[in-house]
């Protein structure tokens, strides 16, 4: 093979080493883009799926706080009715009872 003949040919295979280097640069900034958008696309939907789970939590959370609410309430009421029950019952002893104290001050004043 002659020498311009040669030249020729590696001139030739360093364009086409060129070429191919410039695809596959190409390809690879392609190839980039493309995992970015994927990884975008991840971490939107984790962030949707993360606020979701958020406000169901925060949702199961005050209907608990509601429940409890309402229990501890009803609880309290029936304490409270308890209470003046056993008052209602001891109000003509403890009437009694003053009466009887007033009774002996007055007496021992006298």
């Amino acid at each position: 093979m002659a020498r311009p003949e040669v030249l020729t040919r590696l001139k030739e295979a360093e364009s086409d080493a060129d070429d191919i280097i410039a695809e596959a640069k190409e390809e690879r900034e392609q190839r980039l883009s493309e995992a970015r958008e994927t990884a975008e696309d991840i971490r939107q939907e984790a962030e949707e799926e993360a606020a979701a789970l958020k406000e169901e939590r925060l949702s199961e959370a005050r209907e608990e706080i509601a429940h409890e609410k309402e229990r501890i309430l009803e609880e309290g009421e029936a304490e409270r009715e308890a209470l003046l029950a056993t008052a209602a019952e001891n109000e003509d002893d403890a009437v009694e009872f003053a009466l009887e104290r007033f009774t002996e001050a007055v007496h021992a004043q006298t």
